[in-house]
């Protein structure tokens, strides 16, 4: 029997950035040396790491820390220019006046160079150009470097990566690239960026997709994503948080946030972009265990600790048996005719619901109706209830939320002397009373549409044909 892996449980209660993960993936057991080999290996310069243990809210935290030369510095974590001015964070700042052109930088008392316009505590994306060519801007020593989307794949290219790594690192950065495209009227191809392309941005994003490639997780979960309130100081002046970065990324991939009551901005779009990367889910399940925690610190000084828990966790119970959240939609229909229910069912598995059903009830007034029950995922809400609005009579929908367990399935194309037909292959543990044996029982279930389309084409009935798949299935996995 293969050894069951566990799932990584993202905890992201203050917020979420690209240094928060990493280190907090370190702490869960990602291997150092693995990550430094890989950093070295991008071909860029002007930075070098830091890994420690550090203090947040009175715990013991991992912190990953991006280091960067004069030439590349940022004003990532300086509190005074992010909320200059205006009350954030729980704290009030002076407001730094930077008037040094358009692409907004300064030069501090000791010459060195600092680039303006980091909304977000791991180098993110609130500064970008629609311009066909990579340019660069030099102030006296201070460099600033404009990367389009194809110039950081061409560095992720060349670098020492596993497959795994590369495609969750060009992933993230698809998605960060397409959030900044619609904040700015740009397209995927034509849009520059200034943070995201800056060194820190890069080695952040990529520490992350090296660090989970490394500890082999497939599965994510990523329920709900802490946010605060307020403004922050971006390239372009002051913007709400969320920024609208962090806005069209969780607009784009379904990503639940919530609003806390706290000043101050907690959930990067590098961070809000990971998490849709690798996220695979949204439930945690009802019960579950812990083998390992990891603890990752942020950088900035806020109401709350700004702290990445990761969790690897385990489900309890079967070791077949997936348990997640599904929706049930009810509504009394006395009023509409069969057709018009017939045709409310195509559109509701059309668009999305897993199940559609009609089962004959009495209303008040001894009034003969249906009951129509939808059964759903979450998101999928707002799309059915439209179409059970538009197309039907009713004036009130029921929703429930429901957990459930299922067998784990895959869907095989299977040869057999009649055609190829689709099977969908179950799992089930055999087991005598509260005794679960290791050996298992592999169920197989031909799919509707295939046995159809074979009786269509032989003219042999459905029994029969079923009769016949089944009989091969089981002299196959004989032999």
């Amino acid at each position: 029997m293969n050894e069951k892996k566990d799932a990584l449980y993202l905890e992201c209660y203050s917020g979420i950035s690209g240094d928060m993960v990493t280190a907090a993936l370190l702490d869960l057991g990602a291997d150092e040396a693995v990550l430094r080999k890989a950093l070295a290996s991008l071909p860029l310069d002007g930075f070098s790491i830091n890994i420690s243990r550090v203090k947040k809210a009175g715990l013991d935290a991992c912190d990953f820390n991006v280091v960067l030369d004069a030439e590349h510095e940022n004003h990532d974590h300086d509190m005074a220019y992010l909320y200059g001015g205006v009350e954030e964070c729980g704290h009030t700042h002076d407001v730094h006046e930077h008037n040094h052109d358009e692409h907004d930088h300064h030069h501090d008392e000791d010459g060195h160079a600092h680039r303006h316009g980091h909304c977000c505590h791991d180098h993110e994306a609130e500064h970008c150009h629609d311009h066909e060519h990579v340019h660069e801007h030099t102030h006296g020593h201070h460099h600033h470097v404009h990367r389009g989307l194809a110039e950081v794949l061409d560095i992720l290219n060349k670098a020492d990566l596993t497959d795994r790594a590369r495609a969750t690192a060009v992933r993230i950065f698809t998605i960060l690239g397409q959030a900044e495209a619609k904040a700015h009227g740009a397209t995927l191809e034509t849009v520059h960026f200034h943070e995201v392309g800056a060194v820190d941005s890069i080695v952040d994003i990529t520490a992350a997709a090296v660090c989970l490639d490394n500890l082999g997780i497939e599965d994510v979960i990523v329920p709900v994503l802490y946010e605060g309130t307020g403004s922050i100081r971006c390239a372009h002046g002051v913007l709400p948080i969320p920024v609208p970065a962090v806005v069209n990324i969780a607009a784009a991939e379904h990503l639940n946030l919530h609003i806390t009551g706290a000043k101050g901005e907690y959930v990067t779009p590098t961070g809000a972009a990971i998490a849709a990367a690798v996220r695979t889910s949204d439930q945690l399940p009802a019960e579950f265990t812990v083998s390992k925690i990891g603890l990752g610190a942020g950088k900035r000084e806020q109401e709350l600790p700004g702290l990445v828990r990761a969790m690897l966790i385990r489900p309890a119970g079967s070791e077949y048996a997936a348990q997640d959240v599904i929706y049930k939609l009810e509504s009394n229909i006395d009023d509409t005719t069969g057709e018009a229910l017939g045709y409310v069912m195509e559109r509701l598995l059309a668009a999305g619901a897993r199940d559609v059903q009609y089962s004959p009830v009495y209303m008040k007034k001894n009034r003969p109706a249906y009951l129509l029950t939808v059964l759903c995922l979450e998101e999928d809400i707002p799309a059915l209830e439209e179409i059970i609005f538009a197309e039907t009579t009713t004036i009130g929908i029921r929703r429930v939320r429901m957990e459930r367990s299922t067998l784990k399935r895959h869907i095989y194309t299977i040869p057999t002397s009649l055609g190829d037909v689709e099977v969908k292959m179950c799992l089930v543990p055999h087991c005598n009373g509260n005794e679960v044996f290791e050996d298992v029982e592999e169920r197989c279930y031909p799919e509707y549409e295939s046995i159809k389309a074979i009786c269509k084409r032989t003219g042999r009935s459905y029994q029969d044909v079923t009769r016949q798949v089944l009989r091969e299935l089981a002299e196959n996995k004989e032999d």
